[in-house]
């Protein structure tokens, strides 16, 4: 039998297996609460759903261009023009098989293997997955209090200083995932504008868009012409099978990107381009939903801590609360499993998102409806104390 690359040779995803294992009791018939995985419990929007339904129909359903279809690129365009107030050519838009697929391509169009990629700490963990089995260096950036939570030039310097290692690119999320971090406008624009003066290629996850709460929601589209943004369908859209999402591309890297695109996934899924096409203007269906994960935010922000889990980041975007759980283990992976055995409630270790000091943090995902947070919070309280 012929051996496995070293490129294989990348961490679990975490949130993943515990999944897994929760469908598992599901199917044996035990009340499991999923608090696992960053899922919209919440249908797509029915706008998305009639318009899938309807070109079933009709069909043919096939390839499209690798770039995606027209009127979905130029649609992509018009919603940074409604919502940021960004002049976004059609023709800078790509539609990808989700977001993963835009940051496989993101990151194949822009390093060479050994380059250095900063990512900040914790974080989302198919990043450094990702990454390193692109043969990368990742330069995980610990964020806290002191950074607001976030990547600056001052802590990309000091680390990248620290490890000798000259970065080729910085991917910064916000919303983030664990954290719920929203970097502000005047801090992004700021951490773009030190990439572009020091010849870093700059990329931005604003996957989580649309699902903030109160913070200032800014898109690199409005002041990065240089800046790869990447956004999908999944959350905010409620749209996480229907594997969408797209890209935001500098002009001399839509070519590169769609050459690429062409051999490693032919094209996005029709059916799913149609159906986005639709939710693009379900707002009001969205907003609803927005509002149901802001309620699911106010109480967990409120009972948590007083449970004996406090926060360790701020939950200002997103629908995830990063908790800490150093004062009933120093094994995140073990408290989850005995939660779930115990409570039948799966939530993520911090391990996931932070290797050397996730042992103390858990993740949960509010997601879900209020009653499931209510629940869940219901059975922690009793099997905490």
């Amino acid at each position: 039998m012929s051996s496995l690359s070293n490129r294989s040779a990348v961490d679990p995803f975490h949130a993943m297996d515990v999944l897994a294992q929760a469908n598992r009791r599901k199917a044996q018939g035990r009340p499991v609460l999923s608090l696992a995985v960053g899922q919209p419990v919440a249908l797509a929007p029915r706008l998305a759903m009639a318009a899938a339904q309807a070109a079933l129909v009709s069909g043919p359903i096939g390839y499209t261009d690798a770039l995606g279809r027209a009127d979905l690129r130029q649609a992509v365009a018009g919603l940074y023009a409604t919502r940021y107030g960004a002049g976004i050519d059609p023709g800078r838009v790509v539609i990808t098989t989700g977001s993963s697929a835009g940051f496989n391509l993101a990151f194949l169009t822009l390093f060479d293997a050994g380059d250095a990629v900063a990512i900040a700490r914790p974080g989302y963990p198919a990043y450094r997955n990702i990454l390193k089995a692109l043969g990368l260096v990742v330069l995980e950036v610990p964020v806290g209090p002191e950074s607001g939570y976030t990547l600056s030039p001052e802590n990309l310097e000091r680390e990248a200083r620290a490890a000798g290692v000259r970065l080729k690119g910085v991917l910064l999320a916000s919303p983030a995932n664990p954290t719920g971090t929203v970097t502000g406008r005047a801090q992004l624009q700021k951490l773009a504008g030190w990439c572009d003066d020091n010849g870093i290629a700059f990329i931005s996850d604003e996957i989580y868009h649309g699902l903030t709460y109160g913070a200032d929601e800014a898109s690199a589209a409005e002041f990065a012409p240089k800046a790869v943004i990447i956004n999908s369908f999944s959350k905010y859209y409620r749209m996480t099978g229907w594997r969408i999402g797209w890209m935001i591309l500098p002009e001399h890297m839509v070519r590169p990107v769609e050459c690429l695109a062409q051999s490693l996934y032919i094209s996005a899924p029709e059916l799913s381009q149609i159906a986005a096409l639709a939710a693009l203007d379900a707002g009001e269906e969205l907003e609803i939903y927005r509002q149901a994960c802001r309620e699911n935010r106010d109480l967990l922000a409120r009972r948590l801590p007083q449970i004996g889990l406090p926060l360790l980041s701020p939950m200002d975007g997103a629908f995830y609360a990063y908790v800490d759980v150093s004062q009933y283990t120093n094994d995140s992976m073990d408290f989850a499993r005995r939660m779930l055995a115990e409570t039948d409630i799966a939530a993520t270790p911090g391990l996931d998102f932070d290797p050397l000091e996730g042992h103390r943090a858990m993740r949960f995902s509010y997601a879900g409806t209020l009653a499931e947070m209510q629940e869940a919070l219901s059975r922690l309280e009793n099997w905490l104390s």
